[in-house]
């Protein structure tokens, strides 16, 4: 007769134990479950349409999923200053620091030296170190698909494009875009005007202006700025608009065509949940389609059938890795095969070494 008591007595300790031992591992392994405090500088504004709220939004949405606490600081320079303020944020008790901003780089390596305890994330940047990771997505992929779009719509051949510094970056995104153009139309050029300027309204207005005032026959507009300035401006003159960072068809539903936009919350979650997890290692991230970080707009209803027929065969070779944007045979634009037939261009020159344009790309200068 005790064995009936003795057995429901083991069964129900043994049931005991082990919800003891899950909550303790519960407890160890929930990661998320205290609030960790991070922070954001950017160069400029969480609303800019552009690539600072790109980030902004994102990170929002990472903050929600892991329990983090965001101190977002706007409109950062480039100089000694950005390293005050982050040490500013590691006083406050901040354990990761995200640059948006390519030209902050040096100043978050002066900073990662002194502090090896805390984790940095440095957007566009090229130099990793222990604590220190760069990343960016092959928005130039994107960008190609872009100029398909902007070369079916033209009807005059001539499509402007206002970008900001002649880096690797920029010509990269410059070269893919026009290498869409070609591949819809091949008789189509791009005439880029330089702003100096990443974000100043009245620079950006400026270049726009004069590019359209010298080529008053491009009916066709993009941008590699964070300023709306370009797209304002083109919108009210009856331009097409092919915008850039986020999807803003709401903001010029006339004119707007599409955009290469970012998806950073698919880079932002997985790697600071592994700083949670204790297993950060800085490296480069350069991440393409497949991995949700890059991604192309929704074509609205002024683009015609025959560019999205189009833009969905190019994807396609691009997800299932048949097709590369530069991939030979392509001339450079003194008519020079750079990449031959059968050969592609590395991830090294792309990043580094982009010191040219392709055939069809005319600069427009004074």
């Amino acid at each position: 007769m005790k064995m009936v008591y003795v057995i429901p007595a083991l069964i129900f300790a043994v049931i005991i134990a082990g919800l003891l031992t899950f909550n303790v591992k519960k407890k160890n392994t929930d990661i998320t479950r205290e609030k960790t405090r991070i922070a954001m500088i950017m160069n400029g504004s969480i609303e800019d349409r552009s690539w600072g709220q790109s980030h902004y939004e994102a990170m929002r949405k990472t903050a929600k999923e892991l329990n983090l606490e965001v101190l977002f600081r706007e409109r950062i320079p480039a100089d000694k200053t950005s390293e005050e303020v982050m040490e500013g944020l590691i006083a406050a008790g901040v354990k990761v620091i995200v640059a948006n901003s390519f030209q902050l780089g040096p100043y978050v390596q002066n900073v990662a030296v002194k502090h090896p305890d805390v984790k940095f994330f440095h957007a566009s940047g090229l130099k990793y170190a222990k604590n220190v990771s760069t990343y960016f997505g092959r928005i130039y992929q994107m960008r190609y698909l872009s100029g398909i779009v902007a070369g079916m719509q033209t009807k005059t051949g001539k499509i402007g494009y206002v970008a900001a510094f002649d880096i690797p970056e920029v010509v990269r995104g410059i070269n893919a875009f026009t290498l869409g153009v070609k591949k819809a139309n091949p008789d189509a050029n791009v005439y880029v005007r330089w702003t100096k300027s990443w974000n100043e309204d009245y620079a950006c207005a400026t270049a726009t202006r004069t590019l359209l005032a010298h080529q008053d026959s491009i009916d066709v507009l993009t941008l590699h700025t964070d300023s709306q300035e370009p797209l304002r401006i083109a919108d009210s003159l009856g331009i097409w608009l092919v915008g850039y960072n986020l999807d803003n068809a709401e903001l010029y539903p006339e004119h707007f065509l599409t955009a290469p936009v970012w998806r950073w919350e698919n880079f932002y979650t997985p790697h600071i949940l592994e700083v949670l997890k204790k297993k950060f290692v800085g490296r480069n991230y350069w991440s393409g389609v497949n991995s949700g970080v890059v991604d192309l707009a929704p074509l609205t209803s002024h683009v015609m059938p025959e560019a999205v027929e189009l833009v969905n065969r190019e994807r396609e070779k691009i997800q299932n890795g048949s097709f590369d944007v530069f991939y030979g045979p392509i001339e450079d634009d003194s008519e020079t095969i750079r990449i031959n037939e059968g050969e592609s261009m590395s991830d090294s020159d792309m990043l580094h070494n982009f010191n040219w344009f392709v055939k069809g790309v005319i600069i427009d200068e004074e």
